[in-house]
């Protein structure tokens, strides 16, 4: 064993379990890749202005959650602690807004970091998978991103999970809001801190977890209560498609984003199974963030959704992804001579395209049977000497058990016809 383990709230993935993680990324992807999203890939850290301007100075996640550094540069730099302004400098960046067709819709997958205090389904180094539609402002936008996080969940097989949806408003309404809530929150009784964030950012008040202060929020005012003809109208379009489309949500007028780059839309998937790290994804519209950066203006909305949550959900729920075999074919040398013929066969039927792994280290055939046993291979290949001085080899059934000589040179028609 070494000396040296995974920094406090990390973890590997390791075979078989990293299986599962690959096919929620591939589930969650699929569909976006069928409604015009490209994928995009940015660097795991980033100018610590982007994050401050872009997420917000009063969140969380820039004040106490950031991993910044100085390089030796000088460079200010932070790891990445969400996707969302990353995504967003990198299009304005390569001036993708400029090619012509907006929306400009791109899809992510990577790791993200925050010191956060670590608990099950809370990490220091996290997975997500994310989609953003740069450029347009239309709520069927807003319902498509909503649909395809849901039909992706539904591909898994997931049915314990709930769309919770509500508008935070537009620079119109908002403020009015602002305003009324701070007037709400001034009269109180909130540590320090609390009314400090009450003062740069009520709205993240509304979203503190500790139950002291839920009990005195019961009556605060409700944004929905304040929003403009313009931001109802959108809302309600919003609602309406998601009907039309079969997917069930929940109004949840407190719901506030932990980013203060939200306007408009903003919706969570939450599941049940998953005890108080409830939220398996989220995301919403940010009109004003392209400006926030320096950009011009370019209203968007996006999502990202938990990997290593989603696994969670899946266990909550007991569903077992069917996942496809590593191997097919296990091939079993006994002899020198063997080694030669079996792995050219093996390489032929890689490049074909058939799973296919080797006995190597020369064991003998009790523990090189194990091994093809262990590697999930639907069938063997044995040869000895005898074998090849009679121009076969054995194929062995690892299902049924059953085995019989086939020809050397018909052995990988045989495999590809039986595994085709």
């Amino acid at each position: 064993m070494s000396t040296f383990k995974a920094p406090k709230g990390t973890y590997d993935l390791l075979p078989p379990d990293s299986a599962t993680f690959l096919a929620v990324r591939e589930a969650i992807a699929r569909p976006l890749r069928n409604s015009g999203y490209g994928y995009i890939e940015t660097p795991g850290f980033e100018s610590v202005d982007l994050f401050a301007r872009g997420v917000g100075e009063s969140t969380d996640i820039v004040t106490k959650e950031m991993y910044a550094f100085e390089t030796k540069g000088g460079d200010r730099l932070a790891l990445r602690p969400e996707g969302t302004a990353s995504v967003l400098r990198a299009a304005l960046e390569a001036n993708l807004h400029k090619a012509g067709n907006l929306p400009v819709k791109l899809w992510y997958s990577g790791s993200y970091y925050r010191y956060e205090r670590p608990q099950k389904g809370r990490y220091r180094h996290f997975s997500q998978v994310g989609a953003e539609a740069i450029g347009a402002e239309d709520p069927a936008l807003d319902a498509e991103l909503i649909i395809l996080a849901d039909q992706a969940y539904r591909s898994l097989g997931l049915r314990g999970f709930r769309v919770l949806l509500n508008s935070l408003g537009d620079k119109e309404c908002r403020p009015v809001y602002r305003a009324a809530l701070q007037d709400f929150l001034r009269g109180l009784d909130l540590d320090e801190e609390t009314l400090r964030r009450a003062e740069i950012n009520p709205l993240r008040v509304l979203d503190d977890k500790r139950p002291d202060v839920q009990k005195q929020l019961t009556d605060a005012p409700i944004l929905r209560d304040y929003l403009c003809d313009a931001c109802k109208a959108y809302h309600e379009e919003v609602r309406e498609l998601l009907r039309a489309a079969g997917v069930a949500f929940e109004d949840d007028p407190r719901l506030v984003r932990g980013l203060d780059y939200y306007t408009r839309t903003t919706f969570e998937f939450v599941h049940d199974g998953l005890g108080s790290q409830s939220a398996v994804g989220g995301g919403g519209r940010y009109d004003g963030l392209s400006e926030m950066i320096g950009g011009p203006a370019l209203p968007s909305v996006g999502w990202a959704l938990g990997v290593d949550r989603t696994v969670l959900a899946l266990e909550a729920e007991g569903i077992e992804l069917p996942l496809p075999s590593v191997t097919s074919v296990y091939a079993v040398p006994l002899g020198e001579e063997a080694r030669r013929v079996l792995f050219a066969k093996v390489t032929e039927l890689r490049r074909l395209g058939i799973a296919t792994d080797f006995a190597y280290g020369g064991k003998g055939l009790k523990g090189a049977m194990k091994n093809a046993n262990r590697s999930g291979a639907r069938y063997a290949i044995v040869a000895g000497e005898r074998d090849l001085a009679e121009g076969v080899v054995q194929l062995k059934d690892m299902e049924s058990g059953e085995q019989a000589p086939v020809g050397l040179n018909e052995i990988v028609a045989e495999l590809e016809t039986r595994l085709g």
